[in-house]
């Protein structure tokens, strides 16, 4: 069994401090994912200041129905990661080798699949939603480009995902930094100048994922590791390592996908109130959105640091880097919930100077906003149980409280109180509640850890 060397931007996670280790890893991929997140939130402001309040709305409408895909593979990229960084940590050269190319083997046939499917169903979720008819074709025409070009996303996301298995959040973080500096160039070249309008943004979008996409495939060839070069030729699936992949990867799968399948719906409940509403609600969405980032970053490293660490037989290390990256998530994520409530108004503005998108839009902030920080414990908490192996458990849980207590709530408010907005919008702080105590209590008590007590370190 080889030893792994360090290099290239991977980093080993079972030595040092783990504070430092921690937040070296995160703020990159906190990084990454503010570019990645910048594509669309350009692709919001340039309709909205540029094209009107029809298109803004569009654009937000079609947020949760292109998450519902992409979030469906992020999944198995998550399984992916923790099966690689326990390799990794292991120093088992050979078996990183083969998950690396099962991975990408799997990749790119999702590729085709999902492509397939967002293309020929996006129409039908559009109509299940009650998408106004005044924004229907707008949002129709943004998402057939979007899914067009949805490989170039995925094979980003995946082969980032391989890259911060081996602690090198870096590159991918430099990659998004000028494919975002790309899309913004693009959106403003075929809006402005092409006057494509929401066709310009979509179209925008897809290229600069593109780039990033050749870029994060380009490194993939030069991993410096002894044996896990990725060379296409040697593309494979190893049946007993892609087994595990899914094993993981596909309860969080189902857990996204299920989750932003009823983000839809959701939808649904705003769409019925006028277009101002929906352009509003869309407006938070987006700065929801940046609110959540550091919790996700940080559930992300400690998935990665408990990956390494269990992989490594260091259970204790594994447990104390939970817990730091608990307390930074709690901390950033306050931070950030503080400024955004503080200003509400400057920021709404920023997509669009109507008064009833303001009103609505300043509204959800404030209502929303200062609960979110309690998803630092389902991001951290899930990550930990991720990274060991146990990703049934909160897939269940998220289910249970993001989705099927949503909406039931959503369903009796809506008879009980109908046409109350806020009641509408308050569904989302209290599935984070309630989320937030029930993943505590089984991080606390399910045994997700049991398999990894005896391993020797």
């Amino acid at each position: 069994m080889a030893r792994l060397s360090v290099k290239g931007g991977t980093m080993d996670m079972t030595r040092g401090a783990i504070w430092p280790v921690l937040v070296s890893f995160s703020i990159p991929l906190l990084l990454g994912d503010l570019f990645q997140l910048l594509y669309n939130t350009v692709d919001s402001i340039v309709v909205g200041q540029f094209v009107g309040l029809s298109a803004l709305a569009a654009v937000g409408s079609t947020d949760h129905i292109c998450k519902l895909l992409v979030n469906f593979f992020s999944g198995f990229s998550m399984g992916a990661s923790a099966v690689i960084s326990q390799c990794f940590g292991a120093h088992d050269t050979d078996k990183l080798h083969r998950a690396i190319q099962t991975t990408m083997a799997l990749t790119f046939t999702a590729c085709v699949v999902l492509t397939g499917v967002g293309v020929l169903g996006c129409d039908w979720l559009l109509e299940q939603t009650d998408t106004p008819p005044d924004v229907f074709s707008e949002a129709s025409l943004y998402l057939h480009i979007y899914f067009a070009g949805l490989p170039g996303l995925l094979i980003y996301n995946m082969g980032s995902a391989i890259l911060r298995a081996l602690g090198d959040t870096r590159r991918p973080t430099l990659f998004l930094l000028g494919s975002s500096g790309l899309n913004v160039a693009l959106d403003l070249l075929f809006v402005l100048v092409f006057h494509w309008g929401i066709a310009g943004v979509a179209w925008a979008t897809i290229l600069a994922q593109a780039v990033s996409a050749v870029l994060v495939l380009v490194v993939l060839t030069r991993l410096p590791e002894p044996g896990c070069a990725y060379v296409w030729r040697e593309l494979l699936v190893d049946r007993a390592l892609a087994g595990r992949i899914i094993n993981i990867g596909l309860p969080v799968a189902l857990q996204k996908a299920i989750v932003a399948f009823s983000n839809v719906f959701i939808q649904a409940y705003i769409n019925v109130f006028d277009t101002a509403a929906i352009a509003g609600w869309a407006c938070y969405r987006k700065l929801d959105q940046y609110l959540m980032l550091p919790m996700q970053s940080m559930g992300q490293a400690a998935a990665t640091f408990v990956a390494q660490n269990l992989g490594a037989g260091q259970l204790d290390r594994a447990k104390k880097g939970v817990w730091a990256a608990l307390g930074i998530s709690f901390a950033v994520s306050a931070l950030a919930a503080a400024v955004i409530c503080a200003v509400p108004s400057p920021l709404v503005r920023l997509f669009i100077d109507d008064a009833g998108t303001l009103r609505f839009g300043v509204l959800f902030i404030r209502l929303c906003t200062p609960f979110a920080t309690l998803c630092s414990l389902n991001q951290v908490f899930s990550g930990a149980m991720r990274g060991a192996g146990s990703s049934r458990i909160p897939m269940i849980i998220t289910l249970c409280t993001h989705v099927f207590f949503r909406q039931a709530f959503l369903f009796v408010v809506s008879r009980l109180l109908p046409g109350n907005l806020t009641v509408v919008a308050f569904a989302y702080p209290l599935g984070w509640i309630i989320c937030g105590v029930v993943i505590s209590l089984c991080y606390r008590f399910s045994g997700w850890d049991k398999k990894w007590r005896d391993k020797p370190a």
